[in-house]
């Protein structure tokens, strides 16, 4: 560094902002920085800004499926936000949902030098009660507030309530729900809040059919469904399953909406391209994945998070987006 400074013309301590993105450098000068840096083949040594300032510049974030698509909108909010405030991201995938696996996870992560640590989705299936390690900062995005750390989720029970209102709304007599797993968290709460929202408004409450999150389930589930000729409302506890009731629609030759509405959860990208374009909930998973890393940002660059800021929600309300899938009921057509 001192090299560096010396090439450039410039102290030690303005070498250390610019390598540290600090605004307190003109243009002109953060660019002689870099020309010098890159002239010597300059690199930050982590292991010694580590000691001098407590910090590694590495955030550390637990998911459970790489290959999940809502998981990944999360991360990829969570690496925006910390590359904006000058943190690298370390992702480990866990295996199995057991505390032991995501404890170890944890571990791992702070193994490697982080400063902090983001668990996506939380779920562990062997307690009740998830126990993590505590040596680093730690936030959970989940949609539970069941955790002593801070935790940023989606509302998703509202979202689940704003699907069967809408329905009802349209005139429809209740409403049928094709679920996600019985072992998925999310699952059970969109059904829970489907159940009780048909209670509260004193319709009946249909059995559920369990599908697998896959298109091929929902197809499966609505062709259960469908044999019965009054089922004129069908909330899908995800898109996928959701194309698989339009698929299943289709060929049984009930048309949509004319003759059954349907609504998906999770609004994505191909949603408004289906036929009908599909009426959905969508989740604003990035304003998740903002608040968590700027709330772990916080919590890191305050002694003991004591200046980490309390947030006004924890939980973000989705918002129903409605397409051409979603009509009145025949009957109240005629």
């Amino acid at each position: 560094m001192a090299d560096v400074a010396k090439l450039a013309g410039v102290s030690g301590q303005t070498v250390s902002r610019v390598v540290n993105g600090n605004d307190r450098v003109t243009a002109a000068t953060r660019l002689r920085v870099e020309a010098a840096m890159q002239q010597l083949g300059y690199r930050a040594n982590i292991a010694a800004r580590a000691l001098a300032t407590g910090r590694f510049g590495t955030i550390g974030v637990v998911m459970f499926n790489l290959s999940a698509v809502l998981n990944v909108r999360i991360v990829e909010a969570v690496v925006t936000g910390a590359q904006a405030r000058g943190y690298s991201v370390s992702v480990a995938v866990v295996d199995g949902p057991t505390e032991k696996d995501v404890r170890a996870a944890v571990r791992g992560l702070t193994d490697r030098a982080v400063d902090g640590v983001i668990v996506i989705e939380a779920r562990v299936l062997d307690t009740p009660h998830l126990r993590l390690p505590e040596e680093v900062p730690l936030v959970i995005a989940d949609s539970r507030a069941a955790h002593k750390h801070p935790t940023f989720g989606m509302d998703e029970a509202a979202g689940a309530r704003a699907a069967v209102d809408h329905l009802l709304g349209l005139g429809h007599a209740t409403v049928h729900h094709v679920a996600g797993p019985a072992g998925s968290n999310p699952a059970q709460r969109r059904r829970a809040a489907w159940q009780r929202q048909l209670k509260r408004s004193g319709r009946a409450v249909p059995p559920p059919v369990a599908g697998d999150w896959s298109p091929r389930s929902g197809y499966d589930a609505a062709l259960r469904l469908l044999a019965d000729d009054d089922v004129t409302a069908v909330f899908a506890a995800n898109d996928q399953m959701a194309v698989g009731v339009l698929r299943a629609a289709a060929e049984l030759g009930r048309r949509v909406p004319g003759d059954l509405s349907v609504v998906g959860f999770d609004d994505l990208d191909f949603a408004p391209f289906l036929t009908p374009p599909l009426t959905t909930v969508r989740q604003d998973l990035e304003t998740v994945g903002r608040r968590c890393v700027e709330h772990l940002i916080a919590r890191i660059e305050e002694p003991r998070g004591t200046g980490a800021p309390q947030p006004a929600s924890r939980f973000v309300r989705p918002e129903l987006i409605v397409r051409a899938s979603t009509a009145p009921p025949p009957t109240a057509r005629h």
